[in-house]
């Protein structure tokens, strides 16, 4: 006679943690046919030339397994494109590493640094990955929390929060979901923190070429004192319309790349050859990246141009593809019930801000993405300004 057994309860590493809202929101764009304004993909195509290289690649035989740093004709590409763009030389043998999207770069990084009862300072409304990486490696995280419309950092608040467990301070600029920008004194103030508490720092930077109005993108690799601390971690999904491939890299120091690699080669080991061949190529020609902030700011303003006769209230991007607009003039409703309906009611997606604070906190605001066609972007306007025009 058989016994009937049950499986030994699973611990939950991440109680807090659900399915991200970048899913939800995404899926029921789909469920309900809405327009996409949600998650931070672009809807229309990468350069045929990318693809062509792609293809290329294939029919040379460069299917099988990458080295596990990535393939070193796009690491040497990686060292000279950020020579050329920010006048830092990082060694491609020992100081870049190919990883499967920012992503798997920010995991590794996080993984790398902390260890258990370790603080980490998080600059929020956060990218939902670095709390939950902070925390699958015993870590806690310690909020420094920002508020619209210009979400500045307040840096004697992060001096204030500094104890004898802060490990490590993560970075994200241009900022996503804000879309703000750092200026020279946040950099500034950063390097003297982390020099003063001797602090590791991992640096977001997967939209550095994003920036609009003529700003300039200030990486924290070109800080001397940052960068013999820092993961800089960056992205050709998010540069070149690829995001589905899952292609990206980390930048460190010869010392902190080597323990980094040891994280790397567990998690993913190396990623798809054929794309590591076609952006080393890509690369060789630098005017396909640097044409991308006048791409995006097309975007941007058209956006913003549709929804210039709406009720909402908004402060122009600074960088990234995303665009923040204030309801508050319109409804109280919470942001997450408003993101919600609008999908259902008049079909465009958002993500609502209140995801990426820790205590869900709502400001108000929603969360749009204009890395879309011309044509999305103006029947969403169209859409969200008609709504509000009826609401009371």
């Amino acid at each position: 006679m058989s016994v009937a057994r049950t499986i030994p309860p699973l611990p939950d590493k991440l109680p807090a943690v659900g399915t991200t809202i970048f899913t939800v929101m995404s899926k029921l764009a789909l469920d309900v046919g809405a327009l996409n304004l949600s998650q931070g993909f672009p809807n229309f195509p990468a350069d045929p030339a990318l693809l062509d290289l792609v293809a290329e690649a294939m029919r040379q035989h460069h299917n099988q397994y990458a080295p596990m740093p990535g393939v070193p004709l796009l690491r040497e590409a990686i060292a000279q494109k950020t020579l050329r763009d920010y006048a830092v030389l990082y060694d491609p043998t020992d100081e870049i590493t190919v990883t499967s999207g920012a992503t798997e770069a920010l995991f590794a990084a996080i993984t790398t640094v902390v260890q258990p009862g370790d603080e980490v300072i998080v600059f929020e409304p956060a990218y939902d990955s670095y709390v939950p990486d902070i925390e699958l490696n015993g870590g806690k995280p310690v909020y420094v929390s920002l508020a619209p419309p210009t979400y500045a950092i307040d840096w004697d608040e992060v001096r204030a929060k500094i104890t004898s467990r802060t490990r490590l301070i993560i970075v994200n600029t241009p900022h996503n979901p804000t879309g703000r920008v750092w200026t020279q004194d946040d950099v500034n103030q950063l390097a003297a923190i982390a020099e003063e508490h001797n602090l590791f720092v991992i640096s977001d930077e997967v939209y550095e070429h994003i920036l609009f109005d003529g700003r300039q993108h200030h990486s924290l690799m070109t800080n001397p004192s940052l960068r013999e601390r820092t993961f800089v971690c960056g992205s050709f999904g998010k540069t070149f319309h690829t995001t589905g491939w899952k292609i990206g890299y980390c930048q460190a120091p010869k010392v902190l790349t080597a323990a980094f690699r040891k994280i790397h080669q567990f998690v993913t080991f190396s990623v798809p050859t054929p794309m590591q061949y076609a952006f080393a190529h890509y690369l060789e020609q630098p005017e396909r990246y640097q044409t991308l902030p006048a791409f995006y700011e097309a975007k941007r303003d058209l956006f913003l141009a549709a929804i210039a006769n709406s009720r909402f209230t908004l402060v122009p991007t600074e960088g990234t593809f995303f665009q923040t607009v204030s309801y508050a003039d319109i409804t109280t409703e919470h942001d997450a019930d408003l993101a919600v309906r609008l999908t259902h009611e008049i079909g465009v997606a958002s993500i609502p801000l209140s995801v990426f604070y820790h205590d869900k906190r709502d400001y108000h605001m929603l969360r749009f993405c204009f890395a879309k066609d011309d044509a999305t972007l103006q029947e969403a306007g169209q859409r969200l300004t008609q709504w509000g025009s009826h609401m009371t």
